[in-house]
């Protein structure tokens, strides 16, 4: 099977304050629902509270991170699935609980991981 990764950036997100509850809700009854298919891998929401550090291979760190990422927020979950279609389908559902659309990417075969 194939681990697929789907998130959104946070501005996708414009809900009004008073639905907030009701899209927390709709998204972790879809979680649940993943978890109890058995095709949940993780997921989780980007802390934007806590800056992103570079850090290189010989253990240095700075306080910086590729220009294209430099807005990297929002949420994501990996979910194993046997096709295409199938992420397509999960993806569709998480889409209509966060009321958002959700952007769809395949994680490459790697024998190792």
């Amino acid at each position: 099977m194939t681990k697929y990764l789907i998130s959104f950036p946070g501005p996708a997100m414009n809900i009004p304050d008073q639905d907030w509850a009701a899209v927390g809700e709709a998204s972790h009854a879809v979680i649940r629902e993943a978890k109890a298919a058995g095709v949940y891998v993780f997921g989780g929401g980007i802390n934007e509270d806590v800056a992103p550090q570079m850090v290189a291979a010989d253990g240095t760190v700075t306080n910086e991170t590729y220009p294209q990422t430099r807005e990297f927020d929002g949420g994501f979950c990996v979910l194993e699935l046997p096709s295409r279609d199938a992420a397509i389908q999960w993806a569709a559902k998480i889409a209509k609980a966060c009321r958002c659309s959700q952007e769809l990417r395949e994680f490459g075969y790697d024998p190792e991981s």
